[in-house]
């Protein structure tokens, strides 16, 4: 499978996590922001981690 799908952060709001995972899952990047903003509500770590470990991890578009 010749798969040309690439995780990696767009220009976006913040970081461009949330528009990068968008575009790899070919959905809105609201979804996604919605995720980590319900992850911050039990006590912000679930939401920030995740966030902070994909900024580290995905390379920026180029």
């Amino acid at each position: 499978m010749n798969d040309t799908r690439k995780l990696r952060r767009q220009n976006g709001m913040f970081v461009g996590v949330c528009g990068g995972l968008g575009a790899f899952f070919g959905i809105s990047p609201f979804w996604f922001r919605l995720l980590f903003v319900i992850l911050l509500l039990p006590g912000g770590l679930p939401g920030v981690i995740p966030y902070i470990v994909l900024w580290v991890v995905m390379p920026a578009q180029r």
